[in-house]
């Protein structure tokens, strides 16, 4: 077994990724925080972490009480010992997927005078094929006689879930420009993951692009066949099972009719790739039309209900789950946020339920209900919305629907619910991909 030598590492950047990262690291290495906004940094030296992640507000403060983990926004006070500089910065993403990346390389520049010689800057954040190479240039011609290296380790963590994938990634993918630059991050990522996938660092830009792309056309492709079982009468999830099946895709292929990709993850890479694309003039129809294809799928649960109620002014809809994903309370960039919208404007009352939603953003009090429990969001209500996959959801019965609601139409568009509700005769229950009962 070998011993790596604890390193001395910043991360910057101190949102999801990089409080992630720095509580992970600390546990093999000695680590310093880093982010230019004060009360982020004054937030989490008392141990709290700017958004909730299951866990991580408990390792921040273990790591930090065993004094492995300290944080500050004082650059030269950080980097002073620096063996490496991991940058992870949340790329800003707009409402169309446009990232913000220059801002992130704004920030990476501002390091450049505070860097020691032969210190590696370690790059995770989500940016375009080809950022860390100008990082590289702007590096060399403002400072032409300084020995520091640039790499590429795309991020791999899941909200909800971050400090379990970063704990057993299974692989780490590591561009580098040099043998030497490669001994200089083993010590650092292999006591995280022995398995490093060392490549250039072009390739291991491209492989996040490539890897989220995948996974995005996945999502569309079993879509769109989804919805053409409705129509049909066949089931999604038999034909999934089908596909599964056959050696040439396998049993864990990204293939679960269900909702739409949400959130920037995925469409910021198909927007990266496209946009590389066009600028190099190479024709892309499948990757252009990713987005068009989940666009349109999001309109399901809108179509499904009106489809059901007739129309949905007057009525009131029951929206179960508010957040982007469980495990977060993360209300950005979520399906459930925007279907609330979407339902408050076309004259619905919504009522939502939701465990780690507390209290509204004041911009949604006029368009959404909050309430106490999910039967209070459920009682009298036209049609109930499984939204966000909360453990806590899998307690309601189909009794407690059909004696609450007005009517017990319940759409469940991942079929989380589809074992409890599923097959009650009483209750209208429906799912993408899943044909519609015939009494």
């Amino acid at each position: 077994m070998k011993v790596f030598q604890s390193m001395q590492i910043c991360v910057f950047g101190l949102w999801h990724l990089g409080c992630v990262t720095a509580a992970c690291a600390a546990e093999h290495h000695d680590v310093v925080g880093l982010d230019p906004a004060p009360n982020v940094v004054a937030e989490l030296s008392k141990g709290t972490p700017p958004l909730f992640e299951p866990g991580l507000g408990e390792l921040v403060q273990e790591m930090s009480a065993y004094g492995r983990l300290r944080f500050t926004a004082d650059q030269a006070e950080a980097l002073k010992d620096a063996d490496a500089v991991w940058v992870t910065f949340d790329t800003p993403v707009n409402e169309k997927d446009e990232a913000d990346y220059e801002y992130v390389e704004g920030q990476i520049a501002s390091l450049f005078p505070y860097l020691r010689n032969g210190a590696i800057v370690l790059i995770s954040s989500q940016m375009p094929v080809g950022s860390t190479a100008r990082m590289e240039a702007a590096f060399r011609k403002a400072h032409p006689n300084r020995d520091v290296s640039f790499a590429y380790s795309p991020e791999n963590l899941r909200l909800g879930k971050a400090i379990q994938v970063f704990r057993n990634p299974g692989r780490i993918v590591a561009g580098v420009r040099s043998e030497r630059d490669r001994e200089r991050l083993r010590p650092l990522l292999e006591p995280i993951c022995g398995n490093i996938l060392w490549m250039s660092v072009e390739s291991a830009e491209m492989t996040k692009h490539a890897l989220n792309a995948f996974l995005a056309n996945s999502v569309a492709f079993i879509n769109e066949i989804a919805a053409v079982c409705e129509g049909v009468g066949a089931d999604a999830r038999e034909v999934e099972r089908g596909l599964k099946s056959d050696e040439r895709i396998g049993p864990k292929a990204y293939l679960g009719a269900g909702g739409p990709f949400a959130g920037g993850t995925l469409a910021r890479d198909i927007a990266f790739l496209t946009s590389t694309a066009s600028r190099l003039s190479i024709p892309a129809p499948l990757l252009e039309s990713v987005r068009t294809s989940n666009d349109l799928h999001k309109g399901w649960h809108r179509r499904k209900l009106e489809a059901l109620l007739g129309t949905v002014k007057g009525k009131t809809i029951s929206i179960l789950g508010l957040t982007y994903k469980p495990g977060t309370d993360t209300l950005r960039r979520s399906a459930a946020v925007e279907l609330s919208q979407w339902l408050s404007a076309k004259g619905a009352r919504v009522r939502a339920f939701d465990p780690a939603v507390k209290r509204l953003p004041n911009e949604l009090t006029e368009q959404i209900e909050l309430c106490a429990t999910p039967a209070e969001a459920m009682a009298q209500a036209d049609a109930a919305v499984v939204s966000t996959e909360w453990p806590e959801f899998r307690s309601i019965q189909a009794r407690d629907l059909i004696s609450g609601m007005k009517t017990p139409i319940v759409l469940d568009a991942n079929r989380f619910l589809e074992q409890s509700l599923g097959n009650a005769p009483q209750i209208e229950y429906a799912a993408v991909g899943r044909a519609r009962r015939v009494a």
